[in-house]
């Protein structure tokens, strides 16, 4: 079973859920794809602020990282997604339409809410169809902890100057190269800051390849260790 590393300190963002979702339907989701599916229409909706009030089958099927959590391969996935839906429809949480669109008959999925019971009504009535413009994608991503947390996390605990260099490095230094750097001084076993300010200032000033890291390689690694790094780290 893959692990959570549990919640980063400090504000993070929040998808709202109305309190009947869980003294009354939660209760009644006995099917862990049709929980996921629920969830996630909540979630892509809120991101999307309302407009528009749907999301199509496409939604899902693109999101990567929510299809690799419905099974462990593609088909399965789908599959799992199909009965996600469809139990969420038969239950009454999503209301499904089709509409015609430019490329064919698209099945559109509302939660069932005034606003979302207005819209396909409207579709069944009036044959409404969604507009050809291309709705911004909508997709799971990993949330990166923020420098602080990322420091206090693999490093140790944070003071006023080792926080004002945090906040320079971030102007600096992509977000990746940091994330990465500390990543080898852990792998490395040298937690210390200065030590991946030296990492990332080698980057800089050197160049860095594909996002391995030259640091992966044993000769590199020799180099941190004996080399020009070698009074960051006991012997």
């Amino acid at each position: 079973m893959k692990g959570f590393s549990g919640f980063p300190a400090g504000k993070l963002r929040s998808t709202p859920l109305p309190s009947l979702f869980f003294s009354d339907l939660l209760p009644l989701i006995d099917d862990l794809a049709e929980l996921k599916v629920t969830l996630y229409v909540f979630w892509a909706l809120h991101r999307r602020g309302g407009q528009p009030l749907y999301l199509r089958r496409v939604d899902f099927l693109d999101d990567e990282l929510f299809m690799s959590g419905l099974g462990p391969t593609r088909r399965a996935a789908e599959e799992a997604l199909n009965v996600g839906l469809e139990r969420a429809v038969t239950r009454g949480t999503l209301i499904k339409a089709t509409a015609k669109t430019s490329t064919g008959i698209e099945e559109l999925y509302f939660l069932n809410t005034e606003r979302g019971r207005a819209a396909a009504e409207t579709i069944a009535r009036e044959g409404w169809q969604p507009p050809d413009t291309e709705e911004p994608a909508i997709h799971l991503t990993i949330e990166r902890p923020n420098i602080f947390t990322l420091y206090e996390q693999n490093i140790g605990m944070l003071t006023p100057i080792i926080a004002d260099e945090l906040r320079d490095a971030e102007l600096t230094y992509p977000p990746g190269w940091i994330e990465e750097a500390i990543a080898l001084a852990v792998k490395n076993n040298v937690r210390k800051w200065r030590y991946v300010l030296s990492i990332l200032e080698r980057w800089r000033s050197e160049g860095k390849d594909d996002g391995t890291g030259r640091g992966d390689t044993l000769k590199d690694r020799r180099r941190y260790i004996e080399g020009e790094f070698g009074e960051f780290i006991e012997h």
